[in-house]
């Protein structure tokens, strides 16, 4: 079978959420980032891919917001220290971000990562 009908074959049998997971690691790719799945404790890196979740600190807590970016591999939580909100940080956005990878209670952190915001595609 040609690559062109086994793509074709293999878009038409796979689920959503498969296709979208193999969209964001080849955007990933494309743009030279590494595969969450990929990264290691103390490394600097540089992860795309687009935020599930935000989630804000209560009041009364001291002042983070934590944000869980998907790259089609894997889950990197990114969390940013002294901020409640940061504008266009919401579920859904692709975002790149680069840091060093810290790992928490067994989950992959990037604290108060560099990050670019990426145009909708």
């Amino acid at each position: 079978m040609s690559g062109y009908w086994r793509r074709l074959v293999r878009r038409l049998t796979s689920d959503v959420a498969e296709l979208d997971a193999d969209d964001l690691s080849r955007k990933a790719e494309a743009v030279g980032a590494v595969k969450a799945c990929d990264c290691k404790s103390g490394e600097e890196v540089t992860v795309l891919g687009r935020l599930r979740s935000v989630e804000l600190s209560p009041r009364d807590a001291a002042a983070t917001l934590e944000a869980e970016l998907y790259d089609g591999t894997e889950g990197v939580t990114l969390v940013w220290l002294g901020r409640r909100r940061i504008a266009g940080i919401e579920p859904g956005r692709t975002i790149k971000a680069r840091g060093r990878i810290a790992v928490r209670d067994g989950r992959k952190v990037l604290y108060n990562p560099y990050y670019e915001l990426q145009n909708a595609s």
